[in-house]
C-alpha cells in the first residue's frame, strides 16, 4: 500500500478529528485557530496554553469561543471573562463548563438577562445552595420549571415555592412522574391535597396519596392516562379498581396493573398478550391523516411494548425463585436481579432464551462469567433501545479471543478485535480493509496501525471512520502538515 496520502473524502471531518488528535504539533494547533468550517473543536484539547486561550478569544469566532467555554479545563480566570461575552450561548456555555468553579462566576450570571444562561445555572449541582435557591423566584417560568425538573434534593422551602407556583408549567415540573435527577421528590404532606386537586400535578401526587376509596374511585375516572398508571401502580389499590384499570383503553395503565404484585395470573397473562401484539397499522390509506389525540395514543402503545421488556420489578427480585422460570421475560430480569440465587438458578438465566436476562443475570453474577460465557452474551445482545454499551465493556474478552473474532462474520463482534493492544499487525490491515465501516472505525484508533493504512483510512468514505483515523496519536506530522494544506490553513 502506498504511503501517499490520498484527498481526504470528508476534509472537515478529518480536521475536526485531527484538533482533537492528542500528538499535534503546538503550531498546528495554532494553525486550526483560523480554521472556520467546523465546530471549534481545536479549542476544547485539555492542553491549551494561556496564550492560547487569549488568542482564541481575540479571534472572536462563534463555534471557536462556543467550545472553548465548554471546555472544562479553563482556567477560572478566562471563564470569567466568557461569562461577560455579548453571546448569552456563549455565557450559558461558560456555566456549563463550570465544575468547580469559584462562587463568583454564579453570582455574576445569576443576574444574567437571558433566561438560557440562568437555566444553565438552575441545572448545575456546581451552584452553591444558597444562589440556586434564588432562581425559584426567577421572574422567567421556565427557568423555574427547569430548576423544579433538575434540583430534586432542593430544601423543602424551594420545593414548596415550586410546588404552589402560579405558573402551570412550573407545578408540573415540580409535581410530576418523571424527573431529570434522582432520588424521586416526595411532596410535603400538608400539600397533597392540593397538588391531588390540580389537574397539571394530580398524576405526580398520586403515588405518595393516602389512597382512600372515595379517592381512588375518583382517580380511575380521570380523563389523564398518566393519572390512572399512577393508580394502577399504587400499593393501596382497591382489588375491584384494579380489575377496572385492567380493562382500561391505555396500554401503559393496564401494564401498571401487570406490573403489580396482587395481580391475578389470569388478568397477567392477558395482558402482555395485549401489549405484545399490539402493532400500529402498516397500511393506512394515503389520504387518512391520524389527529393529535390519535397519534399521541399510538406512540403510548408503543411506549408501553419498550415499557413492558425494560420493566424491572422490586418484589420479583426479593423474592426470585417463583420467577425464574416465569413466561415474561422481565419477571425473569427482574429475578436475576438478585444476588442471592443458587447456581443452578445462575447456570440457566445465563442461558435464557432473552438478551436481557441474560445480560441482567451476568451483572450480577460476575464470577459465575467465564471468557466463553462472556462471548455468548455479547453475541447475543439485543438491546432495546439504542446505547453505545455492551456486554464486552463489563467483561473484557482476553487476547486469543479477541484475535479470533478478528475473522469472525459478524461485523459486530469484529468490531472488539482492536481492543487488543497488542493484535497482530496482518490482523490489523485485515480489519483497516473491513467492508463494514464499524469495523474500520473501531480499529482506526488502534496504536499498533500501520502508517500506510493509517493514512488510507483518512480517505475512508465514512466520515466517522476518517475522523477517528486523524484523532490517530500515531499519524506522521507530515500528513498533519499534508492535511492542514489541504484545508487551507
Amino acid at each position: 500500500m502506498s504511503d501517499v496520502m490520498p484527498p481526504p473524502v470528508h476534509l472537515d471531518e478529518v480536521v475536526e478529528g485531527l484538533a482533537g488528535n492528542p500528538a499535534l504539533p503546538t503550531e498546528l494547533v495554532r494553525r486550526l485557530f483560523s480554521y472556520r468550517n467546523g465546530y471549534g473543536s481545536v479549542a476544547k484539547r485539555p492542553d491549551l496554553t494561556d496564550d492560547m486561550i487569549a488568542e482564541i478569544i481575540a479571534a472572536d469566532d462563534d463555534w471557536l469561543t462556543h467550545a472553548l467555554a465548554l471546555n472544562r479545563s479553563l482556567p477560572y480566570a478566562f471563564r470569567m471573562t466568557l461569562a461577560e461575552h455579548p453571546d448569552p450561548g456563549i455565557r450559558a456555555a461558560a456555566v456549563a463548563g463550570a465544575d468547580g468553579a469559584p462562587r463568583e462566576l454564579f453570582e455574576r450570571l445569576l443576574g444574567d438577562a437571558d433566561p438560557q444562561v440562568r437555566e444553565h445555572l438552575a441545572k448545575s449541582d456546581h451552584v452553591p445552595t444558597d444562589l440556586r435557591e434564588r432562581l425559584a423566584a426567577d421572574p422567567e417560568p421556565e427557568v423555574r420549571a427547569t430548576l423544579a425538573q433538575w434540583w430534586t434534593r432542593a430544601p423543602e422551602a424551594v420545593r414548596r415555592i415550586l410546588l404552589t407556583d402560579p405558573e402551570d408549567a412550573v407545578r408540573t415540573a415540580a409535581c410530576a412522574t418523571y424527573y431529570r435527577r434522582l432520588p424521586r421528590p416526595v411532596p410535603p404532606a400538608d400539600l397533597l391535597p392540593a397538588l391531588l386537586a390540580d389537574p397539571v400535578t394530580r398524576a405526580g401526587a398520586v403515588r405518595h396519596c393516602a389512597l382512600d376509596a372515595g379517592t381512588a374511585r375518583r382517580l380511575a375516572d380521570d380523563p389523564d392516562d398518566e393519572v390512572r398508571k399512577e393508580l394502577a401502580e399504587h400499593p393501596d389499590l382497591p382489588p375491584r379498581l384494579r380489575d377496572v384499570l385492567a380493562e382500561d383503553p391505555s396500554l401503559r395503565v393496564r401494564l401498571g396493573v401487570f406490573a403489580r404484585q396482587d395481580t391475578p395470573e389470569s388478568s397477567r397473562a392477558a395482558i402482555h398478550a395485549q401489549i405484545l401484539s399490539y402493532a400500529p397499522p402498516l397500511d393506512r390509506p394515503e389520504d387518512q391523516v391520524l389527529d393529535d389525540d390519535a397519534l399521541e395514543r399510538q406512540f403510548m402503545n408503543e411506549m408501553a411494548r419498550l415499557e413492558c421488556r425494560t420493566l424491572r420489578l422490586p418484589w420479583v427480585t426479593a423474592d426470585p425463585l417463583p420467577y425464574v422460570d416465569s413466561p415474561y421475560a422481565c419477571f425473569r430480569a427482574s429475578a436475576a436481579m438478585s444476588d442471592s440465587l443458587p447456581a443452578p438458578v445462575v447456570a440457566r438465566l445465563l442461558d435464557d432464551e432473552e438478551s436481557d436476562v441474560r445480560t441482567t443475570m451476568a451483572l450480577h453474577a460476575r464470577d459465575r462469567v467465564d471468557p466463553a460465557t462472556a462471548e455468548r452474551i455479547d453475541r447475543g445482545y439485543r438491546p432495546g433501545k439504542k446505547t453505545r454499551w455492551r456486554p464486552a465493556d463489563a467483561f473484557p474478552l482476553p487476547a486469543d479471543v479477541l484475535r479470533r473474532l478478528a475473522t469472525d462474520p459478524d461485523p459486530r463482534m469484529r468490531q472488539l478485535a482492536p481492543r487488543d493492544s497488542d493484535l497482530p499487525v496482518e490482523l490489523i490491515r485485515h480489519l483497516a480493509a473491513d467492508p463494514d465501516q464499524t469495523v474500520r472505525r473501531a480499529i482506526a484508533s488502534h496504536p499498533q496501525l500501520p502508517t500506510p493504512e493509517l493514512i488510507q483510512l483518512l480517505a475512508d468514505p465514512s466520515e466517522s471512520v476518517a475522523t477517528t483515523a486523524a484523532a490517530n496519536p500515531n499519524l506522521p506530522p507530515e500528513q498533519m502538515h499534508r492535511l492542514l494544506a489541504l484545508a487551507r490553513l
